[in-house]
């Protein structure tokens, strides 16, 4: 969690010194879903995301140095720079995006599970999307299809009570997101996602379920992210009061201090801690800034076949 909050602190720099370009959206706040959800994960699982998909791709074992290179626009990103913020793929860790569209990932995740399943490959398919994402129709058609085909899918729902900037109340007539899932047939609960364990617990939970055959299960991801929705929201929408009694819930603090009063952090140990992850970002902003261009020539490979 050290880690994303930091980088994600340190693209916030970057963007505004505008070495990175585009949209941008932010996790501060909600890193302990990517660390406990995609922690609890078999590396033959697959991971479907969100356009706010660093801090998962990071937890995934993306290298940092191949994100920051996608921001940059370099041919050395993970998406060879041609995708940015928003669309961070690597397939040799099954993790399938980054999806700009809203939503936009939920029937890919049925998709890949569904090709799995008739493949006879023992894993699940976990889908990260957010509150908002619950209002699109592909959501219903993605867990109706998922449910009737008892398929390998964990649905993950990260709740962070905005979607892009429409509190909850406003935008749902059911606000138990869980609730709505369980309509469909399938074991769906809420969690507190500002909490690791309680993520990691959950998830471990739902794929014991999944794995045995039963179909797909949902969580529902109670957390808060700190920051606008983008780069360029002007975060009218929601109280300061509120948003600061949320930071009192801070889910690396909250780790943090119970490590410490369990016996298993000091204050030494935390500042090599901040001090590798600090040297490990600066290594990466070097190496991406190092990157190099795609040639113009370039320009078309992957948009039309290649001549058979």
């Amino acid at each position: 969690m050290v880690r994303i909050r930091r980088f994600e602190e340190r693209c916030v720099e970057l963007y505004s010194a505008e070495r990175i370009r585009g949209f941008m959206h932010l996790c501060v706040g909600e890193e302990a879903v990517a660390v406990g959800l995609v922690g609890a994960l078999a590396a033959e699982d697959a991971v479907v995301s969100t356009y706010r998909e660093h801090g998962h791709a990071l937890a995934r074992g993306v290298p940092m140095s191949a994100v920051l290179a996608e921001m940059f626009g370099r041919a050395s990103g993970c998406s060879r720079g041609r995708g940015g913020s928003m669309h961070l793929f690597d397939v040799s860790r099954r993790f399938y995006g980054g999806n700009a569209i809203v939503g936009g990932g939920l029937p890919i995740a049925v998709g890949l599970a569904l090709a799995d399943a008739l493949r006879g490959h023992p894993v699940v398919t976990a889908c990260l999307f957010g509150d908002g994402a619950v209002a699109e129709g592909e959501f219903h058609e993605s867990l109706n299809l998922a449910a009737l085909w008892r398929l390998p899918v964990l649905f993950c729902c990260e709740n962070n009570r905005y979607a892009m900037g429409t509190a909850l109340e406003f935008e749902h007539a059911q606000t138990d997101l869980a609730l709505r899932a369980a309509s469909y047939g399938m074991p769906a609960w809420p969690v507190d996602g500002m909490d690791p364990e309680a993520v990691a617990e959950a998830t471990q939970r739902a794929l014991a379920t999944i794995r045995s055959g039963s179909g797909p299960c949902f969580l529902e991801m109670r957390t808060y992210r700190f920051r606008a929705h983008s780069m360029y929201d002007p975060d009218r929408y929601r109280d300061r009061a509120e948003v600061a009694r949320w930071k009192d819930q801070d889910p690396v603090d909250r780790l943090r201090a119970r490590m410490v009063r369990d016996g298993g952090l000091d204050g030494a140990s935390w500042d090599r801690l901040v001090a590798a992850v600090d040297e490990e970002i600066e290594a990466a902003v070097a190496a991406a800034e190092a990157g190099p261009l795609e040639p113009v020539e370039d320009l078309t490979r992957f948009v039309y076949a290649e001549p058979s």
